[in-house]
């Protein structure tokens, strides 16, 4: 890096969507309770996955997606929203639109691989996610967390198993 670079960013945005919108998922991820914004995402849908209680997003013209933004993430919180989003999804910078205020931001989210998913289908409803998954997601969440701090030669799937699937 040279000296007329600017350095990296202490702290970053990240826009959820998903599980990580219930308050207690996102505070395993943080170790504290989240700051967060309602925003929008455009041009992106959000969809429902055979087989898997969680959702996705990928690319989509006309769509758009509602979810929060999560304020003054941290570098090591940054790293723990990569461990558990793991390797079905890619962190990209987009660009939201602040519910509040209609100012625009730049924040990190994570977008699904495997943009032709043959799983995807729908639209994902977090309500009833919520009803059904919420427990479930933030212990396995810590366990993901604890497997990532030591995992003891264990891969991820060996320590902490398969993700609960949805009924659908």
């Amino acid at each position: 890096m040279s000296s007329s670079d600017p350095p990296p960013p202490s702290s970053h945005n990240v826009f959820v969507y998903g599980s990580i919108l219930e308050p207690a998922v996102a505070a395993v991820i943080l170790d504290r309770t989240a700051d967060t914004v309602p925003a929008v995402l455009h041009g992106y849908h959000r969809y429902k996955l055979k087989g898997l209680p969680y959702p996705c997003i990928v690319p989509f013209e006309s769509g758009k997606v509602n979810g929060k933004v999560i304020t003054g993430v941290s570098v090591a919180e940054l790293n723990n929203f990569d461990v558990i989003e793991g390797v079905d999804y890619e962190r990209v910078t987009v660009q939201v639109v602040r519910v509040d205020n209609g100012e625009k931001m730049k924040v990190e989210t994570y977008v699904w691989v495997n943009k032709d998913d043959p799983r995807m289908y729908g639209e994902w409803d977090y309500e009833e996610w919520r009803v059904v998954h919420a427990e479930k997601f933030v212990e396995t969440f810590k366990k993901v967390l604890e497997w990532n701090k030591n995992p003891n030669g264990k891969s991820r799937e060996e320590a902490i198993g398969p993700l609960v699937l949805s009924q659908d």
